[in-house]
């Protein structure tokens, strides 16, 4: 149930699903996500200008506090795939935002890739903060 008249951040819940099944991710932080698109403009000849921005995928990234060894055993597991002659594994987010009228959106993400733009900085007394950056397909509501 959401807590107030607008969404924030608890409002949103993710999943990662990838070629070997779901990967749970533990303390997850941050998220965003942003639509790609090519702009195309066109100069009428009457001097009228027109556009469009054509679709081009979706990226975004999401933090999260390493909790387990899962965002590390699946990056290893998909870079082993390509290292043993195999295609670079895709997979699946989906994205579940609880609504201020108490519904949920549900967005999924398709032919997800992902890279582990930051590992974490181990020191004491720290907590290792991950970076998993992602490029999608398409994302559509379901």
């Amino acid at each position: 149930m959401p807590t107030t008249q607008f969404s924030i951040g608890r409002d949103c819940q993710l999943v990662v699903m990838g070629p070997a099944g779901r990967v749970d991710l533990t303390y997850v932080t941050a998220f965003e996500s942003r639509q790609l698109t090519t702009p195309v403009r066109i100069d009428r000849l009457d001097g009228v200008p027109m556009a469009a921005d054509l679709p081009k995928g979706w990226e975004g990234s999401f933090e999260v506090e390493r909790g387990s060894s899962e965002v590390d055993d699946f990056i290893a597991a998909a870079e082993a795939a390509y290292f043993a002659g195999g295609n670079l594994p895709v997979g699946a987010l989906y994205q579940y935002v609880n609504e201020v009228d108490g519904s949920t959106s549900t967005y999924q993400y398709d032919g997800v890739v992902f890279k582990l733009a930051n590992a974490g900085t181990w020191k004491g007394d720290a907590a290792v903060k991950q970076k998993l950056e992602f490029w999608a397909s398409t994302r559509v509501r379901i």
